[in-house]
């Protein structure tokens, strides 16, 4: 006959009890494991600059991030992203690997992806790679597709913004 190897009701009863108070009285691990299951977090998201509609600049603007531009600059714009809000006024040229443009921009355009939105009015020359153009939207000046980064040519061609013209003989007297 084999030995009876079951415990009693009783002597469970201990054993979970005893169990049960080393466990809640274990303090917890000082570092935490990581499931190997767990998708590393990406990168720190680059940060936008929005010049707020109540902004006025006068001066260009360079930015290595996207930029929003909700108010009005005078001057140039460079940046990778360049985002003209439906109320904003841009007096100067923009340069940029993608525009998208929603409100009223005096000057040349420079980019390899631009887009003009149905509230945008455009009046100037854009030089692309690619262009999309919604119905609706006022575009007057050329457009010029090239094949070589269109950001390269404001670089190029002459300055930007207005050309004084010289005094007529007439009212240097």
């Amino acid at each position: 006959m084999l030995p009876n190897f079951r415990r009693s009701d009783s002597e469970t009863l201990k054993s979970q009890t005893t169990a049960s108070a080393l466990e809640t009285k274990s303090p917890p691990p000082a570092i935490k494991p990581r499931s190997f299951l767990s998708v590393p977090q990406p990168e720190i998201a680059k940060s936008v600059s929005i010049i707020g509609s109540d902004l006025t600049i006068a001066g260009n603007l360079i930015c290595k991030g996207e930029v929003q531009v909700d108010g009005i600059v005078e001057g140039d714009i460079e940046g990778s992203h360049v985002v003209v809000g439906d109320g904003a006024t841009i007096t100067g040229s923009i340069s940029a690997e993608e525009i998208v443009i929603r409100g009223h921009v005096v000057g040349s355009v420079h980019g390899r992806r631009v887009m003009l939105q149905t509230t945008s009015q455009v009046e100037g020359d854009i030089y692309h790679q690619s262009l999309s153009i919604e119905q609706g939207a006022m575009f007057e000046g050329k457009s010029r597709r090239t094949k070589e980064d269109p950001r390269t040519m404001v670089k190029k061609s002459e300055p930007i913004g207005f050309v004084v013209p010289p005094q007529l003989p007439e009212l240097a007297n």
